[in-house]
């Protein structure tokens, strides 16, 4: 039998449900911000991950899933968003003395260990804006995550670090320091941190090694390295986080794995998912549009978690998130499906937002009112060879009390509107 390939996985029916609801919970927030969504190829030139991700980092020595096309071009499927967002938004002139506001939503693919909020396609929502130089946006972006959480009924369950990272001068000249101090310490370090050394060497920081981290105690900091102008911009955005009410912690080894980030850099952890605690991260990466070919244009923005999130909700909210119709349809003889289905049509136009399931199959009522049911559908509602375009005969499945009615149409439609 064929399986799914490894660090793959099917979103099944009983759990789809949740999915679409905890994405259209963060969407809704997201428009609610005035972000506009853009839509993005799966697949770029293994390039623009080289230059704007970073050649040094995980992500393009290691997780990227390659391939060379037909011309012989490598071709890699995207890892994260923000660089293609980068491409999309510059090779359609849409940056250039512009500010813009945008979200993306789709599969992402890193060739990592598999493991419980951890998969080798993940799903991830992002948010970015450009044109934006100021903290007033990084506070911005913040507070519409924060406002994601407490719609999800989460935000009692995360955390949001905090940290700078500077200039890009400023964090060059603390990676100086920062190698100066580690290479004499190189046998002490884990095994990723000496590899790191050369090659990414702040990512060091980020090592759940607790040898390794011990070693950090002694090393310089990077807030030593920042400048005035970057420490006047993280400390404006942490009195605009105050004025807003948006509790947080200062990490001073929050770096983030990827190149282009400058000055602010957050994530939201959680204590509840294990060893897979950041659910969303994100920061400014000014230097960015530059990098891949563009002009200078600053930029800030975060990634969710999709599927970190939902096992978050689901802890959070136990019950399950049906899928089910809400109305089924009951055809008390198989001529006439025709017209129950016409009739089904009039319910989803009236009542848009509920399902509503026809039988099919045939059978005695008894059987349907089973399916009915077991569907989990509140009404059933029957159509047979008297029934009118004036009248419909509903049956309420829940509640015994109720029990069997005929009522008109539209006084139908209201009761059935009552789920």
């Amino acid at each position: 039998m064929v399986k799914a390939v490894r660090g793959m996985r099917d979103i099944l029916p009983a759990d789809s449900g949740r999915w679409h609801a905890v994405e259209a919970e963060i969407i809704q927030v997201l428009r609610n911000y005035s972000y506009a969504e853009i839509r993005l190829p799966m697949m770029e030139y293994t390039d623009l991950f080289a230059r704007g991700v970073g050649e040094a980092t995980d992500i393009v020595e290691k997780e990227m899933y390659t391939l060379a096309d037909r011309d012989g071009d490598s071709l890699s499927l995207r890892p994260e968003g923000t660089a293609s967002c980068v491409r999309a938004l510059e090779e359609h002139g849409l940056l250039y003395n512009q500010t813009q506001r945008v979200f993306y939503n789709g599969p992402m693919f890193r060739y990592e260990k598999p493991q419980k909020g951890r998969y080798r396609q993940f799903s991830q929502i992002g948010a970015e804006a450009y044109g934006f130089a100021g903290p007033d946006l990084d506070a911005e972006l913040i507070q519409l995550g924060y406002d994601c959480w407490q719609q999800l009924g989460i935000s009692d369950r995360v955390q949001l670090q905090l940290n700078t990272l500077g200039s890009g001068a400023a964090r060059g000249a603390f990676r100086a320091a920062l190698l100066d101090y580690l290479r004499p310490l190189v046998n002490d370090l884990d095994e990723d941190s000496q590899r790191r050394l050369e090659t990414n060497p702040l990512r060091i920081l980020d090592s759940k090694v607790a040898a390794t981290q011990t070693l950090l105690e002694d090393a310089p900091q990077l807030l030593e390295f920042v400048d005035a102008e970057g420490l006047a911009h993280f400390q404006q955005l942490q009195d605009l986080l105050s004025q807003l009410k948006i509790p947080f912690e200062l990490n001073p080894n929050l770096v983030r794995g990827l190149d282009y980030y400058t000055h602010t850099v957050f994530e939201w952890v959680t204590t509840d998912l294990g060893s897979q605690g950041a659910i969303c991260a994100g920061g400014r990466y000014d230097g960015l549009v530059e990098r891949l070919g563009g002009r200078a244009t600053p930029a800030v923005g975060f990634a969710i978690g999709v599927d970190r999130v939902v096992l978050l909700h689901e802890l959070a909210r136990p019950q399950p998130v049906e899928n089910a119709a809400q109305i089924y349809v009951c055809v008390t003889a198989p001529e006439i499906l025709g017209g129950a289905m016409q009739m089904a049509q009039r319910l989803r136009q009236a009542l848009p937002g509920v399902g509503v399931r026809v039988h099919m199959g045939g059978g005695q009522l008894k059987k349907q009112f089973k399916r009915a049911d077991a569907s989990g559908a509140t009404w059933a509602v029957l159509f047979g060879a008297q029934t009118t375009e004036t009248d419909l005969v509903v049956k309420h499945l829940r509640d015994a009390s109720i029990g069997q009615q005929q009522l008109p149409f539209e006084h139908a439609i209201t009761q059935l509107g009552q789920i």
